[in-house]
């Protein structure tokens, strides 16, 4: 029999770290981090997103605003107000809001105000500086001095993190990049904010990903894209290791008899992709049902990696050390001296001296 994953206990310890961090602002007299969420449309998943967002937010000691658009075409300028505010320290843009339309740019105009949002204020990671970095494999903000992790998109992010929970998805002996080689995943999705940043990120750790849409197939694999052709969904599936639907529409079905022993299947569609009896009658299956509140969890913890990275009152304070890559993906905050080295200090030292005593000699 299969084992079905419960995202709430995943989601409990980053929650906790966010917690902690919070305090610890309190104590120092600095408000909580504010995420300001724009919701432009009447799309159930996105208002229930929204909904989940704000309890969260509220019950972990963030402060959260939701701000509804009643027209799409004023989107952009709430998000340009927002992204100018000071006082506003995360956005969230709650899709889809004109879909597939295309903007003056040649992208569709969603893609258009993902990449207007401010690197510094993305917490979802989708807007182009972090999406660039993603797909080169660029885990930095500040090369050389790697003090400033990017924002990974969060929805993918979450996925990872529950994999690296399911029994022998990632192996940590192995060297960073290496996690998943040897690993086989199908991404039954290649939308910008789901389906392909997962496919880099997990291709990043070290495994073949075959990324599947509704007319092709590519292998993400090592950095690099390869379209496939002599493959059908039904024989990726089946040597997978490593399934995952995001296939956003109620009457999709992914056959059970596909579905191999000891196979991990995650659903990341606001629908069940697959009949969760049948699955879990499959010998070894590891079952992920969703997603959403270990999402709402890396969204706060991306609000506050942007907080410290870009934010925090005191410039001093930056995110150092041990930054999420740990095995509890905990957050390390500590001060960033003013010197960089010894002969930094000798120096200073050097020069005071010398002008004490040319104040003096006056």
């Amino acid at each position: 029999m299969g084992i079905k994953v419960n995202a709430t206990d995943i989601a409990k310890p980053f929650r906790e770290d966010v917690k902690a961090q919070i305090q610890e602002l309190k104590k120092a007299g600095i408000e909580a981090p504010l995420l300001v969420g724009l919701l432009a449309n009447d799309d159930p998943a996105a208002k229930q997103y929204a909904d989940w967002t704000g309890k969260a937010c509220r019950a972990d000691g963030l402060r959260y605003e939701l701000r509804q658009i009643d027209d799409p075409i004023d989107v952009e300028a709430a998000l340009n107000e927002a992204n100018n505010d000071p006082k506003v320290h995360g956005i969230i843009v709650y899709y889809p809001i004109f879909g597939q339309v295309e903007s003056f740019s040649g992208s569709s105009q969603d893609d258009y105000l993902r990449d207007t949002i401010s690197y510094k204020c993305d917490v979802e990671g989708l807007c182009h500086s972090y999406r660039t970095n993603l797909y080169k494999n660029v885990r930095f903000l500040d090369y050389p001095s790697n003090t400033q992790k990017c924002v990974l998109p969060c929805t993918a992010l979450s996925v990872v993190k529950i994999l690296e929970t399911c029994p022998g998805v990632y192996d940590k002996t192995k060297p960073t990049g290496k996690h998943m080689h040897g690993k086989i995943v199908t991404v039954i999705n290649r939308s910008e904010i789901v389906g392909r940043p997962l496919a880099a990120m997990l291709a990043n750790d070290g495994a073949d990903v075959y990324s599947v849409d509704i007319d092709s197939v590519y292998l993400f694999r090592g950095g690099s894209l390869q379209k496939v052709e002599n493959e059908t969904v039904e024989s990726l599936v089946r040597k997978s290791n490593i399934v995952i639907t995001g296939v956003p529409t109620k009457s999709y079905r992914l056959p059970t008899e596909w579905i191999q022993p000891n196979t991990t299947v995650a659903n990341v569609a606001s629908f069940k992709n697959v009949d969760e009896e049948a699955l879990l009658k499959i010998e070894g299956v590891t079952y992920i049902p969703m997603v959403g509140k270990v999402t709402v969890a890396m969204l706060e913890r991306n609000l506050m990696r942007l907080y410290f990275n870009f934010h925090h009152p005191d410039k001093r304070v930056k995110m150092i050390g041990a930054v999420q890559d740990g095995n509890d993906g905990s957050l390390c905050v500590a001060p960033i001296p003013w010197y960089k080295d010894a002969l930094q200090i000798y120096t200073a030292c050097v020069a005071t001296a010398v002008l004490a005593m040319i104040m003096a000699k006056k």
